[in-house]
């Protein structure tokens, strides 16, 4: 089963990216590097809730 959820970015805490998961594969949360253009860098986004 699939998993609509929200990307965060740590340091501003800003809602950027949604994207979807496997509940069933994945069990712990998401985390990557994407880019936040509210702190127009890079950063570690991790997920949340949509």
């Amino acid at each position: 089963m699939r998993e609509i959820i929200g990307l965060q970015c740590e340091p501003c805490k800003s809602r950027n990216y949604t994207t979807k998961r496997n509940k069933k594969l994945k069990a712990g949360k998401l985390e990557t590097k994407k880019f936040c253009p509210f702190c127009r860098t890079h950063t570690a986004h991790k997920e949340v809730k949509v």
